[in-house]
């Protein structure tokens, strides 16, 4: 019998959560049960991945908005281990570039395990029905954008809302691991690999 893999495969359904965003409110996925696609990502504070791509993914969370995409993006990093990661910084993140999206602590990190989020930020895309239609790095060079070849993201959403195959629907993360609780900052889970 294989293995189950250790990141959500193609075809799921998202895990349920109940977290705190950083507008005070808790979420779950009933929240988004209208959603026309749900990108729900793995994300956080420091990490130059997510710093430099910020921009980018808040560009195509603008652009697909009014065709109902729905962006959550999740810190499950250590605070522990990264104090600029906790909510009170989050808090002042979200109040300093207002991104369009709500923005989740995972203390616990249980989400992110359930989820088999690998690195900041890593991204999963799912339909209307809730599927898991894409999972992976937002685009090829999230630390330094102006040399990006490939949006993935952005293609998957194009990809869905034309009514076609999603034309890449897997790829690798890009970016810095999870922090995970009293563990080394490069260290992964032992049955996390990469996607492909």
């Amino acid at each position: 019998m294989a293995n189950k893999p250790f990141t959500l495969p193609l075809g799921s359904t998202p895990p349920n959560f109940r977290l705190k965003a950083t507008d005070g409110k808790y979420y779950a996925l009933n929240n988004f049960a209208n959603a026309k696609v749900l990108v729900i990502f793995f994300t956080c504070n420091h990490c130059p991945y997510v710093i430099g791509s910020d921009e980018i993914t808040q560009q195509i969370a603008e652009k697909y908005k009014d065709q109902g995409a729905v962006f959550v993006g999740i810190n499950s990093n250590s605070e522990t281990s990264y104090p600029e990661d906790s909510f009170d910084k989050m808090v002042e993140r979200m109040n300093k570039y207002q991104f369009p999206w709500i923005y989740l602590r995972d203390d616990k990190q249980e989400v992110a395990k359930q989820y088999g989020a690998l690195r900041t930020p890593h991204f999963f895309v799912f339909d209307d029905k809730h599927h898991l239609i894409y999972t992976g790095r937002g685009i090829d060079s999230p630390k330094d954008p102006s040399k990006m070849t490939v949006n993935d993201l952005e293609n998957a959403l194009e990809d869905y809302f034309q009514g076609k195959q999603v034309r890449t629907p897997l790829t690798n993360p890009i970016g810095c691991n999870i922090k995970w609780e009293g563990k080394d900052k490069h260290w992964m889970p032992p049955e996390a690999c990469d996607l492909v």
